[in-house]
């Protein structure tokens, strides 16, 4: 088991919580003019920094209610109804979060135990299921964990790859790709199970496996997660999270 150690002369500088930014911004890449709707700090600012460098067409939101600019200013309302239309068929790519995720992808943010008598009740199932059968969806999951990342979630609040094949429902089902604070994974195997994609510098395969309730695949040369460029790094730093909130987030 080898990787592809990283090479750019920031290697020694960028903080894991940085990282994560990045990665999160590439979930964003290559997309047109979609909403970019992110549920946590860190997701929220790899969000801005993808409209900042390589996608301007993405829309961001606040959240709640608005559109809102590169400085977070609102420039359009956006009442929970239309929220809700774009949910069933809008050009939207929420990068959510996950009490637990299994190795398809089937996220639970709902509850934890038996449904009928739950030992943890948590946010609810929400528009999850829509969301993901109509929209790609990624997560971004601050603590890498056996209890997040387990063989069998205990109830399926957004839709992975085995149910929605069931269902027939794969049209517009896609789950782009998982960052956690350990590195990157996506679901590009043949059966659609979770993939080991880039482990963030610092960080190595027995940590991830160790970390994982369930057997991912894991190729034979897994690359480091990409360096961010000075310009990122500057963004990040000095306009997008000056307060370092990020680190907050991610603590290492």
């Amino acid at each position: 088991m080898t990787t592809t150690p990283a090479t750019t002369s920031t290697a020694t500088t960028v903080t894991r919580a940085e990282y994560c930014v990045v990665a999160c911004a590439e979930a964003w890449r290559d997309n047109s003019e979609v909403l970019a709707a992110a549920m946590a700090p860190v997701s929220s600012f790899g969000a801005r920094l993808a409209k900042r460098s390589f996608a301007p067409d993405l829309l961001l939101t606040d959240g709640e209610a608005m559109l809102v600019g590169l400085d977070g200013e609102p420039e359009g309302w956006l009442p929970y109804r239309r929220h809700l239309t774009m949910v069933t068929g809008g050009k939207r790519h929420v990068m959510m979060g996950a009490s637990q995720i299994d190795r398809h992808g089937n996220q639970n943010i709902s509850c934890i135990g038996d449904w009928s008598r739950p030992a943890r009740q948590l946010l609810g199932v929400r528009g999850a299921p829509v969301n993901t059968l109509n929209n790609p969806v990624s997560y971004w999951i601050p603590k890498h964990s056996p209890r997040v990342f387990v063989e069998r979630v205990d109830m399926v609040s957004g839709v992975g790859y085995d149910r929605a094949a069931a269902a027939g429902a794969e049209r517009f089902h896609r789950i782009p790709r998982v960052v956690s604070d350990l590195g990157v994974f996506d679901f590009e195997t043949p059966d659609r199970s979770m993939r080991l994609a880039s482990l963030h510098p610092g960080v190595t395969v027995v940590q991830v496996r160790q970390a994982t309730g369930f057997d991912l695949v894991i190729g034979d040369d897994v690359p480091y997660t990409r360096e961010p460029t000075a310009e990122e790094l500057r963004l990040i730093r000095e306009v997008i999270d000056p307060k370092g909130l990020r680190d907050r987030e991610v603590r290492v």
